[in-house]
């Protein structure tokens, strides 16, 4: 099912304004009660999660800047 231009720009700005946030968060709070970890480990570990969040949702955010291919 194809998701309009329109849809995705809202969901791309609800995905930036309110699920970053909660990844950040849920990401911090887990590392948070992981055992503790040297800080090269924790490093890497901290860049792996702030990659990782974007290709379950990298379909949303392509062609966004770009403009309506409707109008």
């Amino acid at each position: 099912m194809a998701v309009g231009y329109k849809a995705r720009k809202r969901l791309a700005l609800f995905i930036l304004v309110v699920g970053l946030p909660a990844y950040i968060v849920l990401a911090v709070t887990m590392m948070g009660i992981a055992p503790g970890f040297s800080k090269p480990i924790e490093l890497l570990i901290y860049v792996m999660l702030g990659v990782a969040w974007i290709f379950p949702v990298k379909w949303v955010f392509k062609g966004i800047g770009q403009s309506d291919p409707d109008a």
